[in-house]
């Protein structure tokens, strides 16, 4: 390649999420989340109140160090930051009639410091902070109700940042629902009791919650943008033979009728078999088929690991949020994350294909144990070369699809402030460009120290993407 050519404006940024990174868990009115009953993350089950070992409770102290990690990220040269909005800091129980104040003012304050370096917001409404009130009473989205809740939150955001945030995300990855029930739908029946009735109807009103948030935004704010969040995992067949082609189809389709309702405004007929083979009808109340029609302007996604599938029983890996069956010619992360640049070029032009609507890469990185060394000026730093080409490699695939024709708004590194691990609760799994000094046992100062990937990020977003060819030094 010449030169790599990325578009003009491009949205170069990084991504967090208020549940991993804020803390304060219950400070200035914050009532609980789900996240505050999961210590372990996805792999343990949930405990009946907050446990002192849950990193979550203090995160990374986010809360009270906004304005020093704002300014790090607009020293990176930040265009966009993407954040969430704690449902449970504005409405501590997720049904009340009235919004908490602090909560409301605590974003405010965020928004002030992204405006004085002149970085974009892009505020996801709902990421896996589902209030505890909600599960405990209504057990999440099983319950339409949560519709109602959810776009009292939703209008409450709108009338008070409309004038400030552009661009909005409905849910975080809500095809997870699908293997994580409680972390993506705030359902607290045990996933092996849970039936695909419920489940299915779940994301039933979890989609036509998305819809209603898109007319809502529409109307309340005409300049908006408004895009759906997809967990992005392409799917190879293990083999040419073709059950295998067919499993890998299955299997994507149910990734795909996520993002299908979301930007064509109605379910898929592909889906119609699998449901009666599954025993389940969907109950439709008057207006829903309407109301699916408010479809997203934009489509974002994360995009982390590829799978295999075959027609074949066979052992899965850990993939991020979804099962699947290791690629044996990719290699993997420390925690069993296969690394395929090309699966995101892949993902790229299907999405493309499918939809022709601009797509935003909203969360892309390698977690990893990093090693703090000196950095010869008196602090502190992290050699992570192996982040460097993890991310480099993947923009380049990125800058590929752009040549493709594939219409892509932006990137934004996920964690890009080291921070606690979704799928582990572990602060030792770290994604980030900035170091922050808080270990898995809960010790450490908290200070943040640059890593090597600081500066490498920081150079890519100032050439807009013209050193990735260069050699890495």
């Amino acid at each position: 390649m010449a030169g790599l050519q990325f578009p003009q404006h491009f949205l170069w940024g990084g991504a967090t999420a208020a549940n991993q990174c804020e803390g304060a868990y219950r400070e200035d009115g914050k009532g609980l989340s789900i996240q505050d009953i999961m210590p372990k993350g996805i792999k343990g089950a949930p405990t009946k109140e907050p446990t002192t070992d849950n990193l979550k409770l203090v995160g990374i102290d986010f809360y009270h160090r906004y304005k020093e990690d704002i300014a790090l990220f607009a020293e990176m040269g930040f265009k966009v930051f993407r954040f969430s909005m704690a449902w449970s800091r504005i409405f501590p129980q997720g049904d009340e009639e009235t919004p908490n104040e602090k909560g409301l003012t605590f974003y405010d304050k965020v928004l002030d410091e992204c405006e004085k370096y002149g970085i974009q917001p892009l505020v996801t409404i709902s990421h896996y902070e589902t209030p505890l009130h909600l599960a405990r009473v209504y057990d999440g989205w099983r319950s339409r109700k949560l519709i109602d809740f959810y776009l009292r939150f939703c209008k409450t955001l709108f009338t008070r940042y409309g004038k400030r945030v552009k661009y909005w995300l409905t849910f975080n990855e809500i095809n997870s629902v699908l293997h994580q029930p409680l972390m993506s739908g705030g359902i607290l029946t045990p996933k092996d009791q849970l039936t695909q009735q419920d489940l299915y109807q779940a994301i039933h009103h979890e989609l036509v919650a998305s819809a209603a948030a898109v007319k809502l935004a529409h109307e309340m704010m005409p300049d908006a943008r408004v895009g759906c969040m997809i967990l992005a995992m392409p799917t190879y067949p293990l083999t040419p033979n073709p059950e295998d082609v067919l499993a890998a189809l299955k299997a994507e389709q149910k990734n795909y009728f996520f993002a299908d309702v979301q930007a064509r405004g109605a379910y898929p007929h592909y889906l119609d078999s699998y449901l009666r083979e599954q025993g389940v009808q969907i109950q439709m109340e008057p207006g829903d088929e309407k109301m699916l029609k408010n479809t997203v302007d934009f489509i974002s996604f994360s995009y982390y690991v590829s799978v295999c599938e075959s027609a074949q029983e066979m052992e899965t890996g850990e993939g991020n949020l979804i099962g699947g069956i290791p690629n044996p010619y990719l290699k993997a992360s420390e925690w069993g994350w296969q690394i395929d640049p090309i699966g995101l070029r892949v993902v790229l032009n299907q999405f493309y294909d499918r939809y022709q609507k601009p797509l935003f890469i909203v969360e892309n990185g390698l977690g990893a144990k990093d090693k703090l060394v000196p950095d010869g000026k008196e602090s502190w730093t992290v050699e992570d070369d192996y982040r460097i080409d993890y991310m480099k490699q993947h923009l380049i695939q990125v800058a590929k699809a752009i040549e493709d024709g594939v219409e892509v708004m932006g990137y934004t590194a996920w964690g890009c402030i080291d921070l606690v691990s979704a799928s582990t609760a572990q602060l030792s799994k770290r994604y980030g460009m900035i170091y922050v000094d808080r270990n898995d046992d809960g010790t450490g100062s908290l200070e943040r120290y640059r890593k090597k990937s600081f500066d490498w990020y920081r150079r890519v977003i100032q050439t807009n993407g013209q050193c990735l060819l260069e050699k890495q030094s």
